[in-house]
């Protein structure tokens, strides 16, 4: 990592401005017509592929487009719906409560602050960033999850493996205008280029600034 932080604010600003360069349209991958929806696409997406996520969420949404209608179905239902995403009976038991806890204190709308969001059942700031960054425009943080730690971790930027931390260390140094599009445009550059176990550094437009850390 480069231990300055002026040194890391300069290469902050190197990868932002690669990234605008190279994705600049990137968007959140799940698929969601409410925030709400992208609340729950997002507890799914824990531990599996953003792809099996919207194969599952195509027909969770259409029997239980909101929170009203997902509080009301059957655990074991959905359970059965979401049983390829990994982990399902606790994200089942999860989204259940959630809706839940929507429906009781929220009248079923998705709160747009960070502290009643990271409240809700199987909500932790990763999943609150991702809902307030994307369906309503709220910088609250930055979305930190493999794609972004293995890359920041590569360029410089951070050397923590804990999520928290990595955040914490890229609030430093990445403008606040920059924090929604940041992890979204990151993330397409970790599947597009810069895998995990053979990227490709040949093909790469960060090659020039990148210190490549623990590529082999």
């Amino acid at each position: 990592m480069f231990e300055d932080l002026a040194e890391r604010k300069k290469q902050a600003r190197r990868v932002v401005r690669q990234l605008k360069k190279d994705y600049p349209d990137a968007e959140c991958a799940l698929n969601y017509d409410s925030p709400f929806q992208l609340l729950i696409a997002t507890i799914l997406s824990a531990q599996c592929t953003d792809v099996r996520v919207n194969i599952v969420t195509k027909d969770l949404f259409a029997k239980y487009p909101d929170a009203d209608a997902m509080a009301a179905a059957p655990v074991k239902t959905l359970e059965k719906i979401i049983q390829t995403t990994g982990f399902f009976r606790n994200k089942a038991k999860n989204i259940h409560a959630a809706s839940q806890a929507l429906v009781d204190q929220y009248d079923g709308e998705v709160p747009q602050d960070l502290e009643s969001l990271v409240e809700l059942p199987g909500v932790g700031r990763k999943t609150a960033n991702v809902v307030l960054g994307t369906a309503f425009g709220i910088a609250s943080g930055i979305v930190v999850d493999t794609h972004v730690g293995r890359l920041t971790k590569r360029m410089g930027l951070t050397n923590k493996t804990d999520a928290v931390k990595i955040e914490q260390q890229l609030l430093e140094v990445i403008p606040k205008k920059e924090w929604v599009d940041f992890s979204h445009r990151l993330i397409h550059h970790g599947r597009a280029i810069c895998a995990a176990r053979k990227p490709k550094c040949d093909q790469c437009h960060f090659k020039k600034f990148c210190p490549q850390i623990g590529v082999e």
